[in-house]
């Protein structure tokens, strides 16, 4: 039973190993296959964004006092006690949380061209530790952010921690865009759906080298520990075969498990980085359409404006023309033409024409705009699609997965040219 249960518990370890290392592997991927979006330009589905922390009301830590987004505290209380095992004397000694909190709530990423709202809840979050003291009774602080009464076998210090999102912080996003419910705009929240939801003050290099390491790191020990079982378990024997057999055999069996785990996620992950370059041309379409239905419609109504104004104006320079002669001849009898003047001012008070093109001069740049981030985000999706079914060893599971090359964008349909705008004097 016990060669048994050992077995079972070493299987279990490797299994554990090796999905560890290919998580990380699958996570790193991820992160590097998603261009950065810019926050002008975010379109519905997975997303990454570089900005810093903005908020409408902002939090103020509760060990810190800093001006913050978000933010978690803990204090802990040390406690020492003897323990006696027969005729021998222990003594055993920890950190016991005694008391924790933290605020947080809606916020907003902040870039060179805009912002978008970030839902934190059930987010990966890396803050920063803001606050770290540790302390006796003798500090004012033991007491005044800790609790009043002390566990058992305390040793009369405690340690309190902070950690936080600070304000204006620089963060690092990647989760699922939405439409908000109170209005047609993008925010960032968790879905069930997403493979990843992290917000951090980490930068996106460092998340790629950590899960490099880890990759690299369990896969070797999930290789290594069957190996160097199998040394053990041959050492007695005589056989050069079976001394050199047995590890290679045994290592090499998770090698092959460890190497075909990083195929299927290579696989996937240039699969996947297939489809988002469909996506992204979509989302250039669904722009460049969004061009040509829009840009004509706000021009028709401007051009119906003017030449109501216009006519207003010249019915208006008759009139006053006319109260003019009307004054002259008929004196007090005018007074029948001033009144359908003062009525018509009334009904016309004000000219729109101005705040109409301004609309249009705003709607036409804000256009050209996101047409312009969509076409970068295509661009950039593309160049690492190329670079991935080109780089050694990935182009062989390319040619394997009959991926071809695909160029940059180049706009050539009518749709894809300027709208001309036109307008009448």
């Amino acid at each position: 039973m016990a060669p048994f249960l050992i077995i079972t518990v070493v299987v279990f370890l490797l299994g554990v190993l090796l999905w560890a290392s290919l998580s990380a592997l699958k996570r790193r991927r991820l992160l590097e296959d998603l261009p950065t979006s810019k926050t002008a330009g975010v379109f519905i589905g997975l997303v990454e964004l570089k900005g810093t922390a903005e908020s409408e009301s902002l939090l103020t830590g509760y060990l810190s006092g800093k001006r913050c987004v978000m933010y978690v505290w803990n204090v802990q209380e040390h406690w020492s006690r003897t323990v006696r095992t027969g005729k021998t004397t222990q003594t055993r000694s920890g950190w016991t949380t005694v008391a924790s909190g933290g605020e947080s709530g809606l916020f907003y990423l902040q870039d060179d061209l805009g912002v978008v709202r970030i839902d934190p809840r059930k987010a990966e979050i890396h803050s920063q530790n803001v606050f770290s003291h540790t302390c006796s009774k003798r500090d004012p602080l033991y007491y005044a952010k800790g609790p009043a009464t002390a566990i058992a076998n305390s040793t009369g210090k405690r340690s309190f921690t902070e950690q936080a999102i600070l304000l204006h912080q620089p963060l690092y996003v990647v989760g699922q865009s939405r439409v908000r419910d109170d209005c047609v705009a993008a925010e960032i929240a968790y879905d069930l759906t997403a493979p990843l939801f992290v917000i951090s003050t980490s930068t996106e290099e460092s998340h790629r080298a950590w899960g490099l390491w880890k990759f690299w790191c369990f896969g070797l020990l999930a290789v290594l520990i069957p190996t160097l079982a199998g040394i053990v378990m041959v050492q007695q024997a005589s056989d050069l075969r079976v001394v050199i057999g047995v590890p290679a055999a045994m290592g090499g069996t998770m090698l092959l498990i460890w190497g075909t785990g990083w195929f299927w996620i290579v696989y996937n992950s240039l699969i996947g980085l297939k489809n988002r370059v469909k996506m992204a041309m979509a989302n250039i379409d669904v722009e460049l359409k969004r061009r040509y239905d829009l840009i004509p419609q706000i021009v028709r109504v401007i051009e119906g404006m003017q030449h109501h104004e216009r006519d207003t104006q010249e019915t208006l320079a008759l009139l006053r023309n006319q109260s003019a002669i009307d004054a002259v001849e008929n004196g007090a009898d005018a007074r029948g033409c001033a009144n359908r003047l003062v009525a018509l001012a009334e009904s016309y008070p004000d000219l729109k024409s101005d705040t109409l093109f301004l609309s249009l001069h705003h709607n036409l740049t804000e256009t050209e705009q996101r047409i312009a981030l969509a076409r970068h985000y295509y661009n950039d999706v593309v160049e690492t699609y190329n670079n991935r079914r080109e780089r050694f060893p990935e182009n062989l599971i390319a040619v394997a997965a009959q991926l071809h090359p695909v160029l940059p964008f180049a706009a050539e349909d009518f749709e894809r040219a300027a709208v001309p705008v036109q307008l009448v004097n």
